[in-house]
């Protein structure tokens, strides 16, 4: 079985998922077999990624359309790798092709593992700007960050539909295409939502 891992951070476009399914598809993958997050790469604990690494079995392919997408974190990359032996994986990141069914070869796995180190080390630089230009800001008095949105932003739409998804009728994805909203916003509308029900 084929399957894909798409992820974008939370603050990147929509269509940057898009593209990346796209290319999953082009590679085998379906809808059904591909796994959306919107997460940080340096997370390592991921709600997406932990169900694909609990769903493949032995001799099964995970597809990424590039090292950072799986993780930017050197050490998980290390342990995904153990993990793909273990279960005689194969790994398609990018152009980059790990096949852990055979004895994997030293080089390709020493290659790998620097490419793991590079995307972690431009996801701190990135982070490291974010933070310094998000200080400047807030030095010259900007107001930093979106409006926190509350459940009364919330649209009646989503408030219609939400007790199916409650009841297991309805998927993110059907939320997602009802309401014309993003996944993002699906996510944050269901996290307020949920919040605010634990909290009464």
């Amino acid at each position: 079985m084929i399957y894909g891992y798409a992820r974008c951070s939370t603050n990147e476009k929509l269509q940057d998922i898009n593209r990346q399914v796209r290319e999953l598809k082009q590679q085998g993958a379906t809808d059904e077999t591909i796994y959306l997050e919107y997460e940080s790469g340096a997370k390592t604990d991921r709600a997406e990624l932990n169900k694909l690494l609990k769903t493949v079995t032995v001799g099964d392919t995970i597809i990424a359309t590039e090292v950072s997408r799986i993780t930017r974190s050197t050490k998980q990359l290390c342990e995904i790798i153990e993990f793909a032996k273990e279960k005689k994986l194969k790994l398609v990141l990018g152009s980059f092709v790990v096949d852990c069914s055979k004895e994997l070869d030293p080089m390709t796995e020493g290659m790998l593992k620097m490419m793991g180190v590079f995307s972690e080390i431009e996801r701190n630089i990135i982070s490291q700007r974010v933070k310094s230009g998000m200080e400047n800001a807030k030095a010259k008095g900007k107001t930093v960050g979106r409006p926190s949105v509350k459940a009364d932003d919330i649209p009646s739409a989503f408030y219609r539909h939400y007790p199916k998804y409650k009841q297991g009728q309805l998927t993110k994805k059907d939320l997602s295409r009802l309401c014309e909203l993003s996944y993002p916003t699906v996510y944050k509308y269901l996290k307020i939502i949920e919040e605010a029900n634990h909290e009464g």
